[in-house]
């Protein structure tokens, strides 16, 4: 955990549709005004003469990370989790019998990452064509290449080169396939690469002002940038050999190594900054409970951070937890709420123990030993995984077990593999982190997730989001062609990486 806290004001300054009503804005970052007449001197009539013209950076800087990791947080908690079986949902349960196409509490993050990558985009042009400003030009490089790798990681081919063009752009832009998002000139790989090539060669006193995850030191987001090469490589390590550059980044060792290093920002038990759900009635909470999946592998491992995750439920005589089947009928199936382990305390009362995580030493040592073991790299696959294990407990505030490495979670337990170890302890540590749990499943099938109960997609677990039905609407003959590409934007589709 980060030993401090910042207070975070989202700035009035920034306008925002916080819809998807209108797409064009989200694209184009312009409200386009169609009408015959009355437009004489509009410009000048309605400009605020005491408002700026533009914002920030370091207002902009504070706004995307802040919007980006709260709002994911959230979509973690109500959404994700529900898809990676973490928890499940006793009412407004569609999302968890995966009618994906009618989200409810939660479940469509399209606009999350498309006002954060446009607000983004002005961070990236104002470094790039104001001198004071050149400071930011790396971590937003580095910002843009992390919210378009979770944005294709959920959608497949979305729209990107065209889509944060602002007033030069257009409002109907085309869908970039997945393989070009990561690959070309522009994409994932080519900006962390420029992101970390700016920084290096930036040689100015001006210092990083709004920057939430690493209070200015441009070092730590070299070091966030190597660390998600490493997350992004591997996750396309089924279409290209990615062995050269892991090895590259692992000899280096300027990668998260300690939990002080973590890209994370602090919660807080009051507003602004609180974990939304603890501000939410207290039905929206309780909504959620423990998933049966998640009940049964933490159990089988002795995991005591089920205790951090959920707590007992309330009829237990004996403070046991209890899992529900994910993907209920509501509307035939009686529950009593008292038989079902709620979410812990971190997630509503004492929301000052949790963070909003973008990326974490933990994660990146199971990424390196996931690549050791898999040949990626030379490296001592077991020990990279013991590393990453015990960092995940110190993480989540819980002592880990003395014998809990030699035990059911050890590298090569019996009746498992070492894939399978490293990829589960990966998944119990990643609960609310948005869909990371569930994007990691269907690149390696691990955990085994169960049925859901109910299953609205024909007992199938989806592999992608479907394109939000806004888009067919607003940008109706590029989705068109996109929908085509995934069988009618079927949610049962893989994206090109899972292929």
């Amino acid at each position: 955990m980060r030993p401090h806290v910042v207070s975070v004001l989202k700035p009035e300054l920034i306008f925002k549709m916080k819809t998807m009503k209108n797409l064009l804005y989200i694209y184009s970052g312009i409200i386009l005004l169609f009408a015959s007449g009355c437009t004489k001197d509009f410009e000048e009539i309605n400009t605020n003469p005491n408002a700026p013209n533009s914002v920030q950076p370091s207002l902009l800087l504070r706004q995307v990370i802040y919007d980006y990791g709260e709002q994911m947080s959230y979509e973690g908690f109500v959404a994700g989790d529900l898809l990676s079986q973490h928890r499940t949902a006793l009412d407004f349960n569609l999302f968890d019998r995966h009618a994906l196409k009618s989200p409810q509490l939660g479940g469509n993050p399209w606009p999350i990452f498309y006002t954060n990558l446009r607000d983004n985009q002005i961070i990236i042009e104002q470094s790039q064509s104001t001198e004071t400003f050149a400071v930011y030009e790396g971590p937003a490089l580095i910002l843009k290449a992390y919210m378009a790798a979770g944005l294709t990681d959920l959608f497949g081919d979305v729209p990107y080169s065209e889509a944060f063009n602002g007033v030069n752009g257009t409002v109907t832009p085309k869908y970039d396939t997945q393989e070009d998002i990561y690959l070309t000139e522009g994409g994932i790989i080519d900006n962390l690469n420029k992101g970390i090539a700016a920084i290096e060669a930036y040689d100015d006193v001006i210092p990083l002002e709004g920057d939430i995850l690493f209070d200015g030191n441009l070092d730590s987001w070299i070091t966030f940038a190597n660390s998600l090469k490493i997350k992004q490589l591997l996750r396309i390590s089924g279409k290209m050999d990615v062995s050269s550059e892991l090895q590259a980044i692992y000899n280096d060792g300027n990668y998260l190594k300690t939990n002080d290093q973590n890209a994370i920002f602090n919660f807080t038990n009051t507003d602004p900054n609180s974990f939304r759900l603890a501000q939410l009635r207290v039905g929206d909470f309780n909504n959620f409970v423990l998933s049966e999946t998640m009940e049964d592998i933490l159990k089988e491992l002795n995991d005591d951070r089920i205790g951090e995750f959920f707590r007992p439920f309330e009829n237990s005589d004996s403070g046991e937890f209890n899992g529900l089947i994910n993907g209920i009928d509501a509307s035939s199936t009686s529950i009593e709420l008292a038989n079902y382990s709620l979410a812990g305390t971190a997630f509503r009362e004492d929301t000052s123990t949790l963070d909003a995580n973008f990326l974490t030493a933990w994660e990146t040592y199971f990424n390196l030993a996931e690549a050791a073991e898999r040949g990626f790299i030379s490296a001592d696959a077991q020990t990279l995984y013991e590393t990453g294990v015990t960092l995940a407990f110190e993480y989540w505030q819980t002592e880990m077990p003395s014998d809990y490495l030699t035990g059911t979670a050890a590298y090569n337990a019996t009746g498992t593999t070492p894939i399978q170890q490293i990829i589960t302890q990966k998944w119990v540590a990643n609960i609310i982190n948005g869909y990371e749990g569930w994007v990691e499943w269907r690149r390696t099938g691990f955990p085994e997730f169960k049925p859901v109960a109910a299953s609205l997609n024909n007992g199938i677990i989806p592999v992608r989001l479907p394109y939000p039905a806004e888009e067919e609407a607003l940008n109706a003959e590029n989705y068109q062609e996109a929908a085509n590409a995934t069988d009618g934007n079927s949610i049962n589709v893989p994206v090109w990486w899972d292929e």
